[in-house]
């Protein structure tokens, strides 16, 4: 990285790296691929924060490695920055520990030499101007930064360049330096939020209304309500989970064709942000379920503490991780019943675990199609390999036809008869969704299907059609 500055007159260019160089931070990283690591460590930072952010830092960045290769970096910037690398020095100086900013240097290409944090001083606002200073001189540097701790650099650089959204830090910096170039980096509005929160994914969420509709009182608004109430509880508290799991899965997202364009990890927005976000919606959720009642609080505290310990961990364990997704959708039916005060339906839960372990299954095996074509081998944080594309497509078509096996009892049991006058008419049911379940196996076999089968059968025109069939065959059998 280092080469030879004595041919380059021009004045030294100094350039921060997080939000500067890279769309992200590299302690809020290396510290959320810890807690993936290790979640119990959250009480170790807290005690190396007591001695500072820099022995926090190095701490931290002694226990993990970030792959600079999959940052999100700034394209424009590296490619300016390669053109002044050819008139003079430029040097990477940021508050990131020297550990973890090394590597990105040298990936970049773009450095002649890097200045960091070291374990004792957290190289950041006054500090890093004194140390520019020493190290160049006053009003000898050109500095590019992103926040305003900067502004106390930027009033003893040559120049001020200034990588923003909006222009309030430039006007700002030009109060107390000459600012040369601005590098405008847009962050994410309300549709990137949306996206963050997957309120696309809150469509899963009416399988609370299914006890409702399983025991004909839909239009009793005195049940309506704590359904509907059930709903946002699940969206809000599903939405939290969401973000917990997109900031704690960032290396593989990175590495997902797909996936890598999910707002934090593809940097549009703000990484601070997330664990906050989170929290919030999590509260939000919970003190909505208090209108509810005590069961369906205890209901939604399953469901959080379960897919928390899927995003952690579950979600690598070869096979538990879909059995873990069939119970999460059906834990959703049983906060359905919760709210409504009914016990539970053993027809309607088994019949759940079963389409829903065939649809995770299909999950996972779309996911392997499209790493197989690709040319790799292993999934990047699963317990999966291409090899087992030929397993996962037989237990899952198998649990699929489960399901109807399920649902063909049920239509001959007592259970039936005493809910609906003409129960023999669900046996219509049993062909649509065989068909159904045939076709979507056929879809993912040929390598077109959505890799969330949940989402493809809510946008599919051809399930659009055979549920409004199925919804007219139970309405003729009530």
């Amino acid at each position: 990285m280092t080469t030879d500055n004595s041919a380059k007159s021009g004045i030294p260019l100094c350039v921060d790296l997080d939000g500067t160089l890279i769309r992200s931070d590299l302690l809020i990283e290396s510290a959320l691929a810890l807690l993936a690591q290790r979640p119990l460590a959250i009480f170790s930072m807290l005690a190396w924060l007591l001695r500072g952010k820099a022995h926090l830092k190095r701490e931290i960045a002694r226990r993990v490695v970030v792959d600079p290769s999959t940052l999100p970096y700034n394209a424009e910037l590296i490619d300016w920055l390669s053109e002044q690398r050819t008139q003079r020095q430029v040097v990477l100086c940021t508050a990131s520990d020297i550990t973890l900013a090394r590597p990105v240097a040298d990936h970049a290409a773009v450095f002649d030499d890097v200045i960091a944090s070291n374990g004792d001083i957290n190289l950041s606002g006054t500090r890093k101007a004194r140390v520019l200073i020493e190290r160049f001189g006053d009003k000898a540097f050109d500095y590019i930064g992103n926040a305003p701790v900067d502004l106390a650099v930027w009033k003893h650089a040559h120049a001020a360049l200034v990588v923003e959204n909006g222009h309030s830090l430039s006007s700002a910096a030009a109060k107390v330096a000459t600012v040369e170039k601005r590098f405008e980096v847009r962050s994410g509005g309300s549709r990137t939020w949306a996206k963050a929160l997957r309120i696309h994914q809150w469509i899963k969420n009416v399988l609370v209304f299914l006890p409702l509709l399983a025991s004909h009182r839909l239009l009793e608004v005195d049940s309506l309500i704590p359904s509907l109430l059930a709903f946002f509880c699940f969206g809000l508290c599903a939405s939290s989970v969401y973000i917990t799991n997109d900031l704690l899965d960032l290396p593989a997202d990175r590495q997902h064709h797909r996936k890598r364009n999910r707002p934090f990890a593809a940097g549009t927005l703000p990484l601070i942000a997330g664990p906050v976000l989170a929290v919030i919606l999590l509260v939000a959720g919970f003190g909505l379920a208090m209108f509810v009642s005590r069961s369906f609080i205890g209901v939604l505290l399953a469901y959080y503490v379960l897919t928390s310990a899927y995003s952690i961990r579950l979600k690598r364990v070869m096979m538990l991780d879909v059995v873990v997704l069939a119970t999460l959708y059906t834990t959703r039916i049983l906060a359905g019943t919760a709210a409504l005060h009914t016990k539970p339906s053993f027809w309607l839960l088994a019949f759940s675990m079963f389409i829903f372990l065939s649809l995770a299954m299909v999950k996972r095996f779309t996911e392997l199609l499209t790493l197989q074509k690709s040319g790799k081998v292993k999934a990047s944080g699963r317990g999966y390999d291409v090899e087992d594309i030929p397993l996962i497509q037989s237990l899952g078509a198998s649990s699929g036809y489960l399901a109807v096996l399920v649902l063909a009892l049920y239509v001959d049991s007592t259970a039936s008869m005493s809910l609906y006058e003409h129960p023999h008419y669900l046996w219509m049911l049993c062909p649509l969704l065989l068909y159904w379940i045939s076709r979507t196996w056929a879809i993912a076999h040929r390598g077109v299907m959505h890799d969330d089968p949940v989402v493809f059968a809510v946008m599919d025109r051809t399930s659009q059609i055979l549920g409004v069939i199925a919804a007219v065959i139970v309405a003729a059998a009530i």
